[in-house]
């Protein structure tokens, strides 16, 4: 039994929760139905967000990514260890969940992500400070054999929502998302610096300001968090829209919105179910991406006014965030060891990873996900799965909108937008 920490608007007062596990549907294409845990549980505060970090209990059993072809086990592989670890980590080292070549592979990234992203800067805002930070995310970079990122190299800074070294009150929970985040960035970006910029507390209001140091400081930024709609919300855009590219994952709970997905100018990532048979990477829409149609925010200028959907439509790309076919973290603070995670907060470091690999925040004009449209044919269409019962492409890659756009005739869902990444050439901007 898992205890939460839940940190309400006014920063500094904790309220414990005990959170039981439930049997969780795995998702579409995942196996069978699996246990797994929300990191941080839904703060039932306008405009306060929750992380969107899942963890897989008992990955021995639960864990149903697949072997790829450049090798199954050991350090550094493509694969997985197969087996072990349970729901409080494993300290003996990784043992489920996809390492870093896997998950370079299953993106076409393998030779991006070996001689690209220097000179480049990740940004990750989180709320609340984890204060193991560094020493969890170069024990998962020593695991695999990537370069060690520190502040004494250069590679490495951590600070709070002003750019100042005083660094906001610890929280177990949104720690293991920051691990989750640092350690996807290092898989996908391993020549990258990080900047973390950690957030007064969950509100919009103290995330959106570590954006905006987060912006004049990096060259793409991740942000894995979300509230539920808000009417208001849209004020809080001007943080949201920036000279960089902002990635943002659309929300763990299946069809519906949250913010700042919902915000016209970020890319909005949703989730899919990553296996492979033989070598070729299969995605299919994960049951609990959040996806849908804005309440608030306008339509953005690269999607179409439809019947179903006049306002701004969440996602536009998507990457693995079923925790059944979660990936491999490091995190000692709340339960020491190494971990199987999913959500959609694996796949907004993906995302934000592969913008810095294709070098798109030099661009010198604001950066959106329109880039992504005009390039189509770099994205693998997912055509399978859904996240709800709206009934068309909104959560249904089986019911895809097809419109014109840019020249092309793009294919288009709600759960996973213009699909999966296909290398970097859809990142590059324009």
């Amino acid at each position: 039994m898992r205890t939460y920490r839940l940190f309400g608007a006014a920063a500094l007062v904790v309220t414990a929760l005990t959170f039981v596990p439930t049997v969780a549907s795995s998702g579409s294409g995942a196996g069978s139905a699996g246990e797994y845990a929300p990191v941080c549980l839904p703060v039932a505060v306008v405009g306060v967000a929750h992380c969107n970090a899942i963890q897989l209990l008992n990955p021995a059993v639960n864990w149903r990514g697949t072997h790829s072809s450049v090798g199954a086990s050991g350090k550094g592989s493509g694969g997985h260890g197969g087996g072990g670890g349970g729901g409080s980590g494993s300290n003996s080292g990784p043992t489920a969940g996809y390492f870093p070549p896997a998950l370079q592979l299953a993106y076409n990234l393998t030779s991006a992500s070996s001689s690209n992203g220097g000179g480049e800067t990740v940004a990750i805002v989180d709320a609340y400070n984890d204060p193991y930070a560094q020493s969890d995310v170069n024990t998962y970079r020593g695991e695999f054999g990537l370069s060690t990122c520190t502040t004494t190299n250069g590679c490495f800074s951590q600070v709070n929502q002003d750019g100042k070294s005083k660094l906001p009150a610890s929280s177990s929970s949104w720690s293991e998302e920051i691990s989750l985040d640092l350690d996807m960035v290092s898989a996908i970006c391993p020549n990258c610096h990080i900047l973390l910029v950690e957030a007064s507390s969950a509100s919009i209001t103290d995330l959106g300001k570590a954006v905006a140091y987060a912006a004049q400081h990096a060259d793409v930024v991740s942000n894995s968090y979300g509230a539920a709609e808000f009417s208001g919300e849209s004020s809080y855009d001007s943080y949201y829209s920036q000279k960089v590219p902002i990635t943002v994952s659309a929300g763990d709970n299946g069809y519906g919105v949250e913010y700042p997905a919902a915000s016209p100018n970020v890319t909005a990532v949703g989730g899919t179910t990553l296996t492979s048979t033989s070598g070729v990477w299969t995605q299919t829409v994960w049951s609990g991406t959040g996806s849908g149609c804005s309440v608030y925010e306008p339509i953005s200028k690269w999607q179409p006014s439809t019947s179903n959907c006049g306002m701004r439509t969440v996602a536009d790309t998507a990457a693995v965030a079923d925790p059944n076919t979660g990936v491999a973290v490091y995190d000692s603070f709340h339960e020491p060891g190494w971990l199987v995670f999913g959500g959609t907060s694996v796949a907004s470091p993906i995302i934000a990873s592969i913008y810095a690999l294709a070098g798109a925040a030099r661009l010198s004009s604001t950066v959106s996900a329109g880039s992504l449209y005009a390039t189509p044919s770099s994205f693998n269409l997912v055509t399978s799965g859904s996240n709800g019962g709206c009934g068309d492409y909104l959560c249904d890659a089986g019911s895809n909108y097809s419109y014109p756009y840019a020249g092309h005739s793009l294919e288009y869902n709600g759960p996973t937008g213009l699909g999966t990444p296909n290398g970097i050439s859809g990142f590059v901007g324009g």
